[in-house]
């Protein structure tokens, strides 16, 4: 009964009916692209070939030669700029500085007071003529110069000058000069050149030695607000006989008189007399006492002045 029922069907293929799209779609074929790009991998890579790396290899060379000179010149210009910046800070604040505290090289003020002689030391020129300091190294606190009305001419400082502005401290730091001698201070004063007299500071009762080779011509009171402080020391250099270089004020050595020779820095002429209870002393501002000190001026002699025309 089986195989007369199988007989029954036939085996051709069912044919489904075509449906009929809803939107009309092209008919062209696709085409094919005229190159054929590289299989897709699933879980591996494509591998590069050898000649792709050597290129890639050959570029990030090229690359860390271009940017190694330009990080070099940056990392230059930071270090410059650094250094600027800070020598500008330094010279700024320690210009601001107490001027006290500058002075590590002079001696404080309760120290004892040398009896050997300076060192022959040129601190200040006029023409000729050659001004040494007076004062032992050791004893010295400060230097200062001023204006003063009373004849006496200009001199010119040898060394550095303390209290100079912020750009012209700023120039010799960077360019040099101005760093040789002693340090001295710009005091102020009033008419006359403002360099006129030099005041060489130290302790009162430091001895006080000739800044000149000479002759002393003089020996005169040197008195403030009615009272006699020693003496003011006239002396007519060996080398500017038409000049004199005064010297005050002073407590003179008992052993000079009128026309005593001296030799610069190895006479005592006397010693520092305290004038602080009587005057307030600008120098002070640039010690670590009250400043006490002796002015040295030059003039024109009298006779110069009378040879003159």
């Amino acid at each position: 009964m089986e195989d007369g029922a199988l007989a029954l069907d036939r085996h051709e293929v069912w044919e489904e009916p075509p449906i009929a799209p809803r939107s009309r779609l092209s008919q062209a074929r696709p085409s094919e692209p005229e190159l054929r790009g590289p299989e897709s991998f699933v879980s591996v890579r494509a591998m590069a070939s050898r000649a792709s790396e050597q290129i890639e290899a050959a570029r990030r060379a090229r690359r860390t030669r271009s940017s190694a000179p330009r990080a070099r010149r940056y990392a230059g210009l930071v270090v410059i700029a650094c250094i600027v910046v800070a020598t500008t800070l330094v010279t700024a604040f320690g210009s601001s500085r107490k001027a006290s505290d500058a002075l590590s090289i002079l001696a404080p003020a309760g120290r004892l007071i040398p009896a050997s002689p300076p060192r022959p030391q040129i601190v200040a020129v006029r023409g000729a003529l050659r001004i040494q300091l007076p004062i032992a190294q050791s004893a010295l606190t400060a230097i200062g110069y001023h204006a003063t009305s009373d004849g006496a001419v200009g001199l010119q400082p040898v060394g550095r000058r303390g209290n100079e502005g912020f750009l012209s401290h700023l120039f010799h730091r960077v360019f040099g000069g101005g760093s040789s001698g002693v340090v001295y201070y710009q005091l102020g004063g009033g008419p006359g050149p403002p360099t006129a007299s030099l005041d060489v500071g130290a302790a009162t009762g430091t001895d006080v030695y000739a800044p000149v080779d000479g002759t002393v011509v003089g020996l005169t009171d040197y008195v403030v607000s009615g009272r006699v402080f020693g003496v003011r020391i006239d002396v007519q250099p060996t080398n500017a006989p038409s000049m004199v270089v005064s010297v005050s004020p002073v407590r003179p050595d008992p052993a000079l008189t009128v026309g005593s020779s001296l030799a610069a820095s190895r006479s005592k002429i006397g010693s520092v007399i305290d004038l602080s209870g009587v005057e307030r002393l600008a120098l002070a501002r640039y010690t670590r006492d009250a400043g006490n000190h002796v002015s040295i001026v030059v003039r024109p002699s009298p006779g110069a002045q009378l040879a003159l025309p």
